[in-house]
């Protein structure tokens, strides 16, 4: 039985999808932006 497909690390989860990475780039701030303006509980996980 091979492994499951997702293996979770925390570093590497924040590394690639935390607000530090969203706020760098033109685009990522448009993300925070737009799940501001939707009202998410969280921007960023």
């Amino acid at each position: 039985m091979p492994k499951r497909t997702y293996q979770p690390h925390k570093r590497q989860r924040k590394a690639e999808h935390g607000f530090m990475k969203r706020n760098r780039s033109t685009t990522g701030r448009k993300v925070l932006k737009r799940r501001r303006i939707k009202g998410r509980a969280r921007l960023t996980y």
